[in-house]
């Protein structure tokens, strides 16, 4: 199948196509893990954007459904440099062309994705448009590229999040945690069940008094797509809650209790994707692996009065945690869930978590 890959900067990379026939506009992104693309297409964090893995070889061992981060593919394209049909896992039920078929996503292969990396590294994330097909328009493909909205327009998480409120019962005594759903990686409600919680997911559009109905004993704000400024709602729910229950957040949900603490977020260069990101812990000085997905941070200097920086990126010093002892406030950039992994930093997010919990 011909395809295309066109870029705002007017840059036209032609592959083979796999998957869906059809076309898909995003924000073309990349991300460095050697493994999880079954995780990574499935991410609703993802939403939005077209996805690049760097790591050249994908498909190897096919799609088997156990590891989904949510019901199904969220990236809007997705490119690799080589697609392995020759699928080969005791768990794997289709191939990876099949899957974006089946879901109607289109895909990219045999694509220089070593010079689109270091393109985007050098001038950052750029719009693009992925066109499959027999019949491909290569100039309506640059203005689509060209003509759709930045990303920090557009409202990604009401499209990700879920659609009613719902409940996953722990034991009968257990405490309660509410988990305003902002896209929510299924790996952090696993997390959440291992500690047999009671587990109360709210929409992202719901109200304060609808959370407080469930007498929660603490509140997590989870990941999610897009810049959090359009995370208006979400924003008002942490002002009205914030110092009455511990109030937790990751990776988008960090950027949101941030703006909600009145501090600033910005956009990246091209982001943090990846399974190999080294966190430093201020404090202890140790330094952890972690795996990101993040185009946002939070502004360093817009913490100082109203939270205490507590973790940065070894590698450009930004922020990835941050704490507010005072209003039981703690927040983490990366993703401490993480599936495949790295799991550095799984069992002390979710136990300082169930500390706070296990106090009230």
């Amino acid at each position: 199948m011909k395809s295309i890959l066109a870029l705002e900067d007017g840059s036209l990379v032609e592959g083979v196509g796999f998957g869906a026939e059809g076309t898909a506009i995003g924000e073309l992104v990349f991300a460095t893990p050697f493994t999880g693309y079954e995780e990574a297409i499935t991410d609703p964090s993802y939403k939005g954007q077209i996805l690049m893995l760097t790591y050249p070889l994908v498909g190897n061992y096919g799609v088997s459904g156990a590891k989904f981060q949510s019901n199904g593919i969220k990236t809007e394209g997705f490119v690799i440099r080589e697609k392995c049909d020759l699928h080969s896992h005791y768990k794997s039920r289709q191939s990876l062309d099949a899957f974006l078929r089946d879901e109607g996503a289109p895909g990219i292969s045999e694509v220089d994705t070593r010079m689109l990396t270091r393109k985007i590294r050098e001038y950052g994330t750029m719009k693009a448009c992925l066109c499959n097909g027999e019949d491909i328009d290569r100039g309506r493909a640059l203005e689509l590229a060209k003509a759709q909205p930045d990303i920090s327009e557009l409202d990604l998480i009401g499209q990700v999040t879920c659609k009613h409120a719902y409940k996953i019962m722990g034991g009968e005594k257990s405490k309660r945690i509410a988990v305003l759903d902002l896209g929510i990686k299924r790996n952090i409600l696993n997390n959440l069940e291992k500690r047999n919680w009671s587990i109360f997911v709210f929409p992202s559009n719901s109200t304060e008094s609808e959370i407080r109905a469930v007498e929660p004993d603490a509140l997590l704000l989870s990941n999610g797509p897009g810049d959090p400024k359009q995370g208006s709602n979400a924003i008002k729910i942490v002002k009205e809650l914030v110092g009455e229950i511990p109030i937790f957040g990751i990776c988008l949900g960090l950027q949101i209790i941030a703006l909600a603490l009145g501090c600033d977020t910005y956009k990246l260069k091209f982001g943090h994707r990846g399974a190999n990101q080294p966190v430093k812990d201020l404090k202890s000085g140790r330094v952890y692996i972690t795996s990101q997905n993040h185009g946002f941070a939070v502004d360093k200097d817009s913490l100082e009065g109203d939270a205490e920086l507590t973790q940065i990126n070894v590698n450009d010093h930004t922020v990835e945690g941050f704490e507010n002892p005072y209003l039981d406030v703690k927040c983490v950039q990366y993703h401490p869930e993480a599936s495949p992994g790295p799991w550095d930093t799984e069992k002390w997010f979710f136990d300082e978590l169930a500390t706070k919990i296990n106090k009230r």
